[in-house]
């Protein structure tokens, strides 16, 4: 998937979360949102999808590498082998 790809699913994604939250919003009888608050809510969801998908990647690229695999699962430390000097 390219990135100009996942970029506009992202930015949908975003889209159609302030739509519905500016739905509700004024569902329950908010009033109309000013101008303010749509930028507040933009950014809160951006920074939120970003977030997302930042911490996802890193989870991708861990097992891709096989970062996982160098830990110790054994569920005990070896105290005769300091790890630092």
């Amino acid at each position: 998937m390219t990135l100009f790809r996942t970029s506009l699913i992202a930015v949908g994604v975003a889209v159609a979360s302030i739509a519905g939250i500016s739905w509700a919003w004024t569902a329950i009888g908010g009033g109309s949102m000013p101008i303010h608050g749509f930028i507040a809510l933009s950014l809160g969801i951006l920074g939120t999808v970003a977030l997302a998908w930042i911490l996802m990647a890193l989870a991708f690229r861990s097992d891709s590498e096989g970062w996982d695999d160098r830990a110790d699962r054994t569920g005990s430390a070896d105290v005769t082998t300091p790890d630092k000097p």
